[in-house]
């Protein structure tokens, strides 16, 4: 078995996603550029690889069971294992609705891609996971999901009531800490890593932190040492409430 790891980002085709495969990449790993149109994926993956990176676009849907199903056989049948996986692919839709005016339709859009699309390709990819020394999973969370923050009176967090997207990532933080505890006697870690209000496509480019800015805490969950920490939300600064 190789000693090259093999890391898997989805939505990795711009924004954060990239980034992360971009630091990945420079740890010396395999990144797979995980996007749903493969031109995106194709073209982020040759960019990468201008700049020395050993990147292979991926097409993957983490909405599509049979494009999900179809990117696992791929690894597995190439790479044998996955040692790296980071559930980046997310998306919003609410653009200053309040909670009691956005669509039931809207939850089903946001949860298929930001909760249902996670549980996707972890139990897809976790097979070859398993396969790795020691495999990490992190899920990219957002500050907005956290109970602790968003019921500050006042707060910065309070001001964002976003019923979609916010309710997305309590859900994948629980998520999280459910995939931890059954993880938690093996070698692979999961965690939450929070990259804080970036400037992406997600939200009109208005975040005043970079994408670069914003993977650092997936990168660092990502290369966690054996003894390193697991279950918890994290950003660069440390870890953060729930």
């Amino acid at each position: 078995m190789s000693e090259t790891k093999v890391a898997l980002v989805t939505g990795a085709n711009k924004g954060i996603g990239y980034e992360i495969a971009r630091g990945l990449g420079e740890t010396g790993a395999t990144v797979l550029v995980g996007a749903r149109d493969p031109e995106r994926g194709a073209a982020a993956a040759e960019k990468l690889a201008a700049d020395g990176i050993t990147a292979v676009p991926l097409e993957l849907d983490v909405t599509d069971p049979v494009s999900v199903s179809a990117a696992a056989a791929r690894i597995e049948r190439e790479y044998g294992r996955l040692d790296i996986l980071v559930n980046n692919a997310g998306v919003i839709v609410e653009r200053g609705q309040l909670p009691s005016q956005v669509p039931v339709e809207a939850l089903q859009r946001v949860y298929d891609t930001n909760v249902y699309g996670v549980v996707r390709v972890t139990n897809a990819t976790l097979p070859l996971l398993r396969k790795a020394p020691a495999a990490r999973i992190v899920n990219l969370s957002s500050e907005l999901g956290s109970l602790t923050l968003t019921t500050e009176v006042g707060s910065f967090h309070a001001m964002y009531p976003l019923l979609a997207y916010n309710s997305s990532k309590s859900a994948l933080n629980a998520i999280t800490v459910s995939y931890a505890n059954e993880l938690r006697d093996t070698p692979i870690k999961v965690n939450a890593a929070d990259p804080g209000y970036c400037a992406t496509d997600l939200n009109g480019h208005a975040g005043p932190r970079t994408p670069a800015q914003g993977a650092i805490a997936a990168i660092r969950l990502a290369t966690l040492p054996a003894d390193g920490p697991t279950a918890g939300f994290f950003d660069e600064d440390g870890v953060k409430p729930w």
